[in-house]
């Protein structure tokens, strides 16, 4: 018994360390030869909403009127660049591997978690960017900011669920990159990052879409971590908008199905990579 455990902790040691190092290397190479190197990171988000406000707040008028609108915003574009950063790094990450998996023998899933663990690193670099224009705009942050790590659990569980999925269809699939990057595009307009959920129920004059829009599982987490972390009385969350607790279950649901899904694929498809690639 002494052995086995002996044994499986220094798997987990040697797994531990192989992932250290390709989030290291990974993040080192992403900005190798930049000027402005790491700051990227901070700035690509930024620009971005800048021109999202300037097009979509200020001419096209999509906003809730509140003054937190432009924070809730950024926050929202910095979420969604993690998810995006985390499934599209993910997705090609198994393929741009496959000389190493040839080479070396160490657990593959490694590969895709080293990329899901970069675009959190990048996301935890927008979130302190995020928290000081809180701070400089004087927002009054509440009790419910303590929901914001389950909130951010959720939000991992869900981008390594998806990337894992995606690394392994995309070694038997090639067109599975293109295909997602369609479908990221759909999702993010799908999803209420550049506009207020609001606008949906005003624009409808039912609020019954706005109400299937935060089942999917990116706006759940997103409206609840914007409503946790900045403006409490006006996001709408599934929480607040739909009264049946089996119905406001199902983004999280989704969310660890996901998971498990993305996982059970990877595992049962990954023994015969290093041969496909």
């Amino acid at each position: 018994m002494n052995t086995m455990l002996i044994k499986l902790k220094e798997r987990y040691r040697y797994s531990f360390i192989v992932l250290k190092e390709m989030v290291r290397t990974d993040f080192k190479l992403r900005y190798q030869g930049s000027f402005l190197g790491i700051a990227w990171s901070v700035l690509k988000p930024l620009m971005l909403f800048c021109v999202m406000y300037v097009v979509f707040v200020k001419f096209l008028k999509f906003t809730d009127g509140t003054p937190t609108f432009p924070l809730v915003l950024l926050l929202g574009i910095s979420l969604w660049n993690f998810f995006a950063e985390a499934t599209n790094m993910g997705l090609t990450a198994i393929v741009g591997r496959g000389d190493i998996l040839r080479k070396i023998h160490f657990p593959n899933y490694i590969i895709v978690v080293s990329a899901t663990v970069g675009a959190l690193i990048s996301l935890a670099i927008n979130m302190c960017v995020v928290l000081v224009f809180c701070i400089f705009n004087q927002v009054h942050f509440t009790w419910n900011v303590l929901w914001l790590p389950l909130n951010f659990i959720e939000f991992y569980a869900l981008a390594l669920g998806t990337a894992l999925l995606l690394a392994a269809l995309n070694v038997y699939f090639r067109d599975m990159q293109h295909i997602w990057e369609v479908l990221m595009q759909v999702f993010f307009y799908a999803t209420p990052i550049i506009y207020p959920l609001s606008l949906v129920t005003e624009k409808t004059n039912n609020p019954i879409f706005a109400k299937i829009m935060l089942l999917s599982p990116p706006a759940q987490i997103i409206q609840d971590i914007r409503h946790n972390l900045i403006a409490p009385d006006t996001t709408p969350t599934v929480w607040k908008e739909i009264s049946n607790w089996g119905i406001r279950l199902i983004p999280v649901a989704l969310t660890f199905f996901i998971l498990w899904l993305g996982i059970h694929i990877f595992r049962k498809y990954s023994q015969k990579f290093a041969e496909v690639l």
